[in-house]
């Protein structure tokens, strides 16, 4: 008897260990949306997705007012964490969504995956609050990495935007002095060249952790939230240089 309850007991323990992996895999999966009229495209993207073990999908949608509606019905601890967003859509644009997107579910952060790279979208998009901003002509992993990020926080910015911003945006220099430090400086330089933190600590010779604190301290100077606005802000400042 005594051998049959340790057995009993020891599968009891396995049980609650299988238990609470499954409910940590559940919590660690990044949910998505994708809003997508093309749906070549967007079968590519969807499996993509599904290919990827922290990753799941919640719909895929031709239409921002199918996706609103759906959204909306939505119990909200079951809302996808991250809505990857066309611009050119039939119906109302993903551009003019934004804002509804924000306001149905204020938790779910959005990047733009558009064709599009002109200044006046890119701008707007920024300014209304996306999390990032991509080209479809991003690798798949790019855009799975790109995902991540946004979903723990920051912001991810197509490499191609950063340098395409770089050359074309035409900026007002702000009275505003440019009260960021040396450093502060050089990181926003190269995040405004589209660099992730680990790729600046690793350039600048220092922690990750400095560049975090770094990165902070910027956005708070600047008052945003995320790398694509705080690069758009440095430019409409004059604080990053047309070149």
């Amino acid at each position: 008897m005594p051998f049959e309850s340790q057995e009993v007991e020891s599968q009891k323990v396995e049980s609650q260990k299988e238990n609470f992996m499954n409910v940590h895999k559940h919590t660690d999966v990044i949910r998505i949306m994708v809003v997508e009229d093309n749906t070549e495209y967007r079968s590519v993207i969807a499996l993509a997705i599904e290919d990827t073990s922290d990753m799941s999908m919640t719909g895929a949608f031709g239409t921002t007012e199918i996706a609103l509606r759906t959204l909306k019905d939505t119990a909200e601890s079951e809302r996808p964490d991250v809505v990857l967003l066309d611009l050119r859509l039939p119906g109302m644009s993903g551009l003019d969504a934004i804002p509804l997107f924000h306001a149905t579910s204020p938790r779910t952060r959005i990047i733009v995956l558009s064709q599009s790279d002109a200044p006046e979208d890119i701008m707007q998009a920024i300014s209304a609050g996306v999390s990032g901003y991509l080209l479809k002509g991003a690798r798949l992993a790019e855009i799975t990495e790109s995902i991540r990020t946004v979903s723990q926080g920051g912001g991810s910015l197509d490499k191609n935007i950063a340098q395409f911003i770089l050359r074309k945006m035409t900026a007002k220099k702000s009275d505003n002095v440019n009260d960021l430090t040396e450093r502060e400086n050089e990181i926003l330089v190269l995040l405004g060249k589209g660099c992730v933190k680990k790729e600046i600590a690793t350039q600048l010779g220092i922690g990750y952790s400095t560049v975090d604190t770094h990165v902070s301290h910027i956005y708070k100077k600047l008052g945003v939230s995320n790398a694509p606005a705080a690069v758009s802000q440095a430019y409409q400042k004059g604080i990053l240089p047309n070149t």
